[in-house]
């Protein structure tokens, strides 16, 4: 907002000149340096906000190593999900019918609280997306094609998400249901599978 307010301020301060004063200097119309400085000032901004951008992009993007992987799998009217790191846990998720209409399924993921968690995206037949809104994920699941997100929650709770594709009638219905718990609950349901 910084360089935006100057450029706008400048441009302002610039046309209310011209409206009053006619340029009649000839150093002012037929200069190329004047015209090579307004095109490459415009050029020196855009770079100025593009790196500290590209930075905070970069940062953000490695978020350490994740300690939980899960794969999603994309069908006609339901998910499937197996936590790859935990003995290969598999499970399908269906739409069950709740309070909160068309977002609810009967199986939810869980994940820890404060760590960072791979999720694998890819479908088994027509496009998907699998979108989580609240915690700020989406990923396409394209047939033969695997995409990876990797997200960080730093509170805990029940998210819900919902297919964002429109592949056929009633398709983006299909419910996301996530729970991020913290990590001590998380290690009992894991000692509870064993």
């Amino acid at each position: 907002m910084i360089f935006v307010s100057r450029i706008a301020a400048g441009i302002l301060w610039y046309l209310v000149i011209l409206s009053s004063k006619q340029p009649s200097h000839r150093r002012l119309i037929e200069a190329q340096g004047v015209e090579f400085g307004w095109t490459a000032l415009p050029c020196l901004v855009l770079v100025a906000i593009a790196l500290p951008s590209l930075r905070l992009l970069y940062i953000v993007d490695e978020s350490g190593t994740p300690e939980l992987t899960i794969k999603t799998v994309g069908h006609q009217w339901y998910w499937s999900y197996e936590y790859r790191d935990l003995n290969e846990i598999e499970f399908d998720s269906y739409i069950t019918s709740s309070p909160y209409r068309l977002l609810d399924c009967d199986h939810r993921i869980l994940f820890p609280a404060q760590t960072p968690i791979r999720v694998l995206v890819t479908a088994a037949d027509v496009l998907h997306s699998w979108t989580v809104p609240t915690i700020g994920i989406k990923a396409d699941a394209v047939p033969g094609r695997l995409n990876q997100l990797t997200f960080f929650s730093d509170r805990s709770g029940i998210f819900f998400g919902q297919c964002r594709e429109i592949c056929g009638r009633n398709h983006r219905f299909i419910p996301i249901r996530v729970e991020c718990i913290p990590s001590g609950k998380f290690g009992e349901f894991l000692i509870s599978l064993v």
